[in-house]
C-alpha cells in the first residue's frame, strides 16, 4: 500500500495575485504557510481487473478514463495509469470548501501517490507544475497556483508568479524566535460556512480578463501588502504583520460583496475587541476559516469559543507533499 499526504495551507499575504489572468499581465506575489492538517491518498493493488475509487462517492470502473471524478481521471490519464487492479481512496483532516487549499493539496497528494506507484521520483516543483496543469489547463478551473505550490514545497514560503508562467519559491528568512511566536500566536477558527472558491474566483478572473481597472488596482494593493508582510516577518515585527493581516482583509472585501457576511463580520469584530492584533478570512472568501494573530490568546479563545466557533490548533509543516507509507 502507498499512502501520500499533502498539507493544507494558510494564505498570509498577497492572495489572489496568483491567478494567471493577473500575474501574466503584472506578475504576482504571495506568502503561504503549510500546516499539519493533511489530505491523504492511498493506492493499493487488488485482485479484480477494475479501478475502485473512494472519496465522497464510490466509483468502480473498467478504466480510469471512465471516472466521473475529474482530477483523478485527468491525473491518471496524464501519468498513463489505466487503473486496473487498483483501489484509490482519499481522506482529509479538514472538509473541502473551507479556504485551506484542499483542492491543490488533493491533486498534489494524488500525483505523489501515483508517481510512487510508478516508482518515479518527483521534485516538488515538478509536482506543483503537474497539479497546476491538471486544474488550470486541463480542467479550466478559474483558480490560482498558490495551493499546489505551497502543498508541494511546505514551510512558510513566498512565491513570485512571473508573466512567463515561471514560479519562484523562497522560504522566508525567519529567526527561530519569530517562527515560534508566529506559530504560537496564530489562531484558526472555523466559521461553519463551506463554499466553492471557484464562483468567487471566477468573478475576479473575469474582471481581470476584461482589464477592469478597479480589480487591477485592488490586486496591486494586495500584492504590495503581501510584500510588506514578508518584510515585517523577516524583520521579526509580528505586531506589524498582524496589522497587515487586517489591512489585507479590508482590501480584499472590496473585490466582491460575496467575500463576507454579517455573521463573519460580527465574529471578526468580536475577535478584534478581544485581544486579536489582526486577522483575516482565509481563502477566496464567503466562508471557511478566520485567522487571527493574538498575544493574549486566552482572552481571544474565551470570546470566540463562547460565540460558538471551533478552533483548529495547528503547527507548521516543513515537509510538503510526501509518501508516508510505501
Amino acid at each position: 500500500m502507498i499512502i501520500a499526504r499533502s498539507p493544507l495551507r494558510l494564505s498570509l499575504g498577497g492572495g489572489g495575485t496568483d491567478l494567471p489572468s493577473y500575474y501574466r499581465e503584472h506578475g504576482g506575489f504571495l506568502i503561504a504557510a503549510a500546516i499539519d492538517k493533511y489530505v491523504y491518498i492511498t493506492v493499493h493493488q487488488t485482485f479484480v481487473p477494475e479501478l475502485i475509487v473512494k472519496y465522497s462517492k464510490l466509483e468502480r470502473v473498467a478504466a480510469a478514463g471512465e471516472l466521473e471524478h475529474p482530477i483523478i481521471r485527468e491525473a491518471m490519464r496524464l501519468l498513463d495509469v489505466d487503473g486496473k487492479y487498483l483501489e484509490l481512496t482519499s481522506m482529509a483532516d479538514i472538509p473541502a470548501g473551507t479556504g485551506l487549499g484542499s483542492s491543490g493539496s488533493f491533486t498534489t497528494a494524488l500525483l505523489k501517490a501515483l508517481h510512487a506507484h510508478k516508482k518515479d521520483l518527483m521534485h516538488p516543483r515538478e509536482l506543483a507544475e503537474q497539479a497546476c496543469h491538471i486544474e488550470l489547463d486541463l480542467l479550466k478551473e478559474p483558480i490560482g497556483k498558490q495551493d499546489q505550490y505551497i502543498a508541494a514545497f511546505g514551510g512558510v514560503t513566498s512565491f513570485e508568479f512571473l508573466p512567463d508562467d515561471r514560479v519562484l519559491a523562497h522560504p522566508l528568512r525567519l529567526d527561530s524566535e519569530t517562527l515560534s511566536n508566529l506559530e504560537d500566536n496564530l489562531l484558526l477558527y472555523f466559521t461553519g460556512y463551506s463554499r466553492s472558491a471557484s464562483a468567487i474566483l471566477r468573478e475576479q478572473d473575469d474582471a481581470s480578463r476584461k482589464k477592469d481597472t478597479a480589480m487591477a488596482e485592488n490586486l496591486h494593493e494586495v500584492k504590495a501588502l503581501g510584500q510588506r508582510s514578508r518584510e515585517a516577518l523577516e524583520a521579526g515585527d509580528l505586531k506589524r504583520f498582524a496589522e497587515l493581516l487586517s489591512t489585507q482583509w479590508e482590501t480584499k472585501k472590496q473585490r466582491s460583496g460575496a467575500m463576507s457576511n454579517p455573521r463573519i463580520d460580527e465574529w471578526y469584530q468580536l475577535a478584534m475587541a478581544s485581544g486579536a492584533r489582526g486577522g483575516k478570512l482565509i481563502g477566496a472568501g464567503g466562508g471557511g476559516f478566520l485567522l487571527f494573530y493574538a498575544d493574549d490568546k486566552t482572552r481571544l479563545r474565551r470570546a470566540l469559543t463562547g460565540a460558538g466557533l471551533r478552533e483548529v490548533r495547528f503547527r507548521f509543516d516543513f515537509e510538503g507533499t510526501k509518501v508516508v507509507v510505501q
